[in-house]
């Protein structure tokens, strides 16, 4: 089995490339499968000098890599880099970062909505157990910030035993989106 990816803090020039709109529609078509810049441009309505100079961009930080095995003569194929991503806290975040976090944030939430939309609509058409796969809990405790820290260590060491790469998965095994979220109440 492999193993998740070690925790990697991200620095200000790498969030600056990853919020990039287009290159957060282009990990979203990768994080189904690796595709080529030509794939990728049909799929997202761009052209495929866009998706190539974005998909350089990514892979200059990390976010993504070739897949030389799938490469026919000048078709280069793209990935997603396995990575768990760290971001810094807040208070050691520039003015303009904590902007750029805050829009990849929003994005992310309303990219998951949509995506759990289309889950509801198709879930039906899902083999075996699968429409009955959406597991939801909401919930509130009283914690300190150690505790919520704490708590948060404690999940991330959960959901690494459970990674697993595009290569070690089951036959049977579909992507599953998870999203952790824990926030201090604003009415208190």
């Amino acid at each position: 089995m492999t193993s998740a990816p070690p925790p990697e803090e991200l620095d200000p020039d790498a969030l600056k490339a990853v919020t990039h709109p287009l290159r957060r529609r282009i990990l979203g078509v990768l994080s189904a499968g690796p595709a080529t810049a030509t794939k990728l441009a049909q799929a997202l309505g761009e052209n495929t000098g866009a998706t190539s100079y974005h998909l350089r961009e990514l892979a200059r930080f990390g976010f993504v890599e070739d897949v030389p095995e799938l490469a026919r003569g000048k078709e280069r194929w793209w990935r997603t880099r396995p990575r768990d991503i760290r971001w810094p806290r807040r208070s050691e975040q520039s003015a303009e970062s904590q902007v750029l976090f805050d829009d990849m944030q929003r994005q992310g939430f309303e990219d998951d909505l949509e995506k759990l939309n289309r889950f509801a609509e198709k879930r039906e058409e899902l083999p075996g157990d699968w429409p009955d796969a959406l597991l939801y809990a909401r919930g509130g405790t009283w914690l300190t910030t150690e505790e919520l820290k704490q708590f948060w260590d404690d999940y991330m060491e959960l959901f690494r035993r459970y990674w697993r790469s595009e290569d070690d998965r089951s036959p049977e095994a579909r992507r599953v989106l998870v999203r952790w979220l824990a926030f201090p109440d604003p009415g208190e």
